[in-house]
C-alpha cells in the first residue's frame, strides 16, 4: 500500500529530514514539547523534501520538477530544438503510463509529503496545540498536506465535467490522516482505498482553513520564506477557493495573502527570478546554498536559457509560444522577458539567442538559484479573476490595475472579464508552474497547430489537445496499484 511506497526514502542532497527514529524515544507528551519548542526543526524535513531528488534522474527534483513537467503539456512553453532531451515526452504529453517514472516522481512527490505531514499532525490530538510554537508546527503541515491533496487530485483525476462543473461525486484518491484528525484505526485504513472527489476537496479545504486559523491564532513571525506563514497559507486557500470554483472565498482569501505585499518594480522584474530575499513579492519558496543545490538535476538548469545548465548548453531551449507572445503590448515590461521573432545576437548563450527564447529565469553565478513557490502577483490575478467571475468587472479591473502599474503602466481599463485576467495570468505566471492546471480547471484544452506557430512541427509535438482528452490526466502510479490492497484495476484511469 502507499504506506510502504512512502516509506521509501528518495535520496538526498539534504539530510534534515524529520527523525522518526529518534521520535521512537518519546511519548506523545514529550514529543510535543519538542516540537513546540523548535518548531523549525520539525519542519526542515517537509521543506527539504520539496527539492529533492529522485534516484540520479535529473529531470526529477520533485515539486519543481512535476510543476515544469505540466508546464510542457500546454501550448505557452516551446521546445525551439528538435533533439531528445529531458521533458520532450511530457511536451509530447507521452509521460503519463502507470509505469512511467514521471508519474511515480509526482505521485510520490505529494503522498511522501503528506506523510511527512502526518507525522507531524499526529502530535496533536484534535488538532490543537496550546502554545505559539505549536500552533506555527501544526499550522504549516497542515497547509503542507492540504496543499498535497489539491495537486493529487488536479494530477491523477478528470475531475472537471465538460458542463464545466466538478464531479464531486466521481473517483477520488487514498486520503492518508492520523487519528489525531478524529479517526479510528480501522477507519483510518478505510481512507486508504478510493475516496471521491468531494471526500479529497474538503479535506484539502479543512487542512488550509484550520491552516490559516493556527498560524493567525499564533500570529507567526518566519524564520525566513522557506516556511509558511498566515498569509502564505491563506494564498494556499485561495487557489484552492479558485480550483472548486468558491468566487467569493478565493477573492477574500487573496486579498488576505497579498497584505504587506505589492508587485515586484520593473528592476525586480529583470532580476531572473534568483532570490527568495531580494525580491520583495516572493512569498513562500526555497533558499538555496551550496549544499541543497542539485546543479544540473534542477529547475534552473531546466528553465534557464542563460544559467549554464542543460539549456545554457544547449541541450535545449525554452521559448515562449509565438502567439502568446504577440499579445503582451509592446510597452508590458513583461515583453522584454523573450526575444521577438527575430531573437538576440548579444545574449550570453546560444539558447538564449533563439527567436522567442526566454530571457526570463537567470543565472546567480554558484547554483544556488531560490525556488519560487508563490508571489504576490498570482493573488492579485486569483483575487481579480474570482471578482471578475461574480460579475464585478470593475471591482476585478481595480485589483488587477494595481498589479498591471507595475507591468504597463499605460494599462487603464475600467471594466475586465475572466478571459482579461486569464490572459495576464499567462503572461504573468509564465514557465512558473500553472498552466496545466488552469486548462485542467477551465475545461480547456490546447492548440499548437496554428498558423504562424512556432512549436516544433513533428507528428507527436506539432499537436492540438482538446479538453477532456485522458491525456489530461495521469494513470494512478502502478506501485500504488501493487501495494494498496484497496485498489483494483477498476479504479485506473483511462
Amino acid at each position: 500500500m502507499a504506506a510502504g511506497l512512502l516509506a521509501l526514502g528518495l535520496s538526498a542532497c539534504n539530510s534534515d529530514y524529520l527523525d522518526i527514529e529518534d521520535r521512537s524515544y518519546l511519548d506523545a507528551d514529550a514529543a510535543r514539547e519538542a516540537a513546540g519548542h523548535n518548531p523549525d526543526a520539525f519542519l526542515n524535513g517537509m521543506w527539504a523534501h520539496l527539492v529533492d531528488m529522485y534516484s540520479d534522474a535529473h529531470d526529477s527534483f520533485n515539486f519543481m520538477s512535476v510543476l515544469h513537467a505540466c508546464d510542457w503539456a500546454g501550448e505557452d512553453m516551446v521546445f525551439a530544438n528538435p533533439q531528445t532531451n529531458y521533458f520532450i515526452w511530457d511536451y509530447q504529453l507521452d509521460d503519463r503510463m502507470n509505469n512511467y517514472r514521471r508519474v511515480y516522481v509526482n505521485w510520490s512527490t505529494f503522498y511522501t509529503a503528506i506523510s511527512k505531514a502526518n507525522e507531524v499532525i499526529g502530535l496533536y490530538p484534535g488538532l490543537e496545540a496550546a502554545d505559539a510554537n505549536g500552533k506555527a508546527l501544526l499550522g504549516q503541515a497542515l497547509a503542507y498536506r492540504g496543499m498535497s491533496y489539491d495537486y493529487l487530485i488536479q494530477l491523477f483525476r478528470p475531475y472537471m465535467g465538460a458542463d464545466g462543473n466538478i464531479k464531486y461525486d466521481s473517483k477520488g484518491l487514498p486520503v492518508y490522516l492520523t487519528e489525531a484528525d478524529g479517526y479510528s484505526t480501522d477507519e483510518l485504513l478505510e481512507l486508504q482505498g478510493v475516496n471521491t472527489v468531494k471526500f479529497v476537496l474538503d479535506q484539502a479545504q479543512s487542512d488550509l482553513e484550520k491552516a490559516v486559523e493556527l498560524l493567525e491564532a499564533a500570529d507567526y513571525k518566519r524564520a525566513n520564506k522557506d516556511y509558511i506563514d498566515a498569509n502564505v497559507a491563506n494564498g494556499l486557500l485561495a487557489r484552492h477557493y479558485l480550483l472548486t470554483q468558491q468566487w467569493e472565498k478565493a477573492a477574500q482569501a487573496a486579498n488576505k495573502a497579498r497584505q504587506g505585499y505589492k508587485p515586484m518594480s520593473k528592476e525586480d522584474l529583470h532580476d531572473g527570478m534568483v532570490s527568495l530575499t531580494k525580491n520583495p513579492e516572493f512569498m513562500w519558496g526555497f533558499i538555496h546554498s551550496t549544499e541543497t543545490s542539485t546543479v544540473y538535476a534542477s529547475f534552473f538548469s531546466h528553465i534557464s536559457n542563460i544559467a549554464p545548465g542543460y539549456n545554457g548548453l544547449g541541450y535545449k531551449t525554452v521559448c515562449i509560444d509565438a502567439r502568446l507572445y504577440s499579445q503582451i503590448p509592446d510597452d508590458d515590461y513583461r515583453k522584454s522577458l523573450f526575444n521577438g521573432p527575430e531573437g538576440d545576437s548579444s545574449q550570453p548563450t546560444a539558447s538564449a539567442r533563439y527567436p522567442y527564447a526566454n530571457l526570463k529565469f537567470g543565472d546567480d553565478g554558484n547554483w544556488t538559484m531560490d525556488y519560487t513557490y508563490m508571489r504576490a502577483a498570482e493573488m492579485y490575478l486569483i483575487e481579480a479573476e474570482a471578482l471578475a467571475r461574480q460579475g464585478k468587472g470593475g471591482e476585478a479591473a481595480t485589483v488587477l490595475g494595481e498589479l498591471m502599474a507595475a507591468r504597463q503602466p499605460s494599462w487603464s481599463k475600467t471594466n475586465v472579464t475572466v478571459a482579461d485576467v486569464l490572459l495576464q495570468r499567462r503572461i504573468e505566471l509564465w514557465g512558473e508552474g500553472f498552466v496545466f492546471f488552469d486548462l485542467k480547471r477551465n475545461n480547456k484544452g490546447m492548440e499548437r497547430t496554428y498558423a504562424g506557430s512556432n512549436h516544433l512541427q513533428t507528428d507527436l509535438t506539432f499537436i492540438d489537445v482538446p479538453a477532456q482528452d485522458p491525456r489530461w490526466t495521469y494513470q494512478i502510479s502502478l506501485a500504488e496499484l501493487q501495494e494498496n490492497s484497496r485498489l483494483t484495476e477498476d479504479d485506473q484511469n483511462p
